[in-house]
């Protein structure tokens, strides 16, 4: 099973969308490790500086419509080839948020005010920014985020289907055992 958490990066604005996640001018990779290096390449972010704030990090926070725009799976291949195997937003495009879950990682969705929460204590919206670590416990659906001296705990939900889908490794491995 792959590995839910680790650093945090923090990606303080709604309707991110595939273009931003993976410009669709690399479309023509035919392999996730190609997608890598083009990660949020063109994602324009107010204090984001790609080279700087990508490395090492394991999981997105974000806000509303995660993933919108165009329907394609490169947008998950390039993060999970990026070591990120979940997301957590208000929302997520629908085919975003499957293609999340076809892949075996994570699109988990909290409600605004623990969002507003989050980034408040965690995410620099002082104007301070913590290097906060996500764990992921996925047998009791707690999402842990400690940094800047602090912990807090939020539950998600899966369901049933996600659950499986995640704990086969994504759709094809979940179709192989039982089909």
């Amino acid at each position: 099973m792959k590995i839910f958490g680790g650093t945090v990066l923090f990606l303080d604005r709604g309707d991110i969308n595939t273009d931003e996640i993976i410009p669709a001018r690399y479309l023509n990779e035919s392999s996730k490790e190609a997608l890598k290096p083009y990660l949020l390449e063109d994602l324009r972010l107010p204090g984001f500086d790609l080279r700087r704030d990508l490395a090492g990090k394991g999981a997105i926070i974000s806000r509303a419509n995660f993933g919108c725009g165009s329907s394609r799976e490169h947008a998950p291949w390039a993060l999970e080839a990026n070591g990120i195997n979940i997301v957590i937003a208000e929302s997520f495009a629908r085919i975003f948020r499957q293609n999340m879950y076809n892949c075996g990682m994570i699109a988990c969705e909290l409600p605004a005010p623990a969002l507003d929460e989050i980034f408040r204590d965690f995410g620099g919206a002082k104007g301070e920014t913590f290097a906060a670590e996500l764990a992921v416990d996925t047998a009791s659906d707690i999402l842990s985020l400690s940094g800047g001296g602090g912990e807090k705990k939020f539950p998600f939900t899966l369901t049933d289907f996600e659950r499986a889908l995640v704990e086969a490794g994504g759709w094809v491995e979940y179709a192989a055992r039982r089909y």
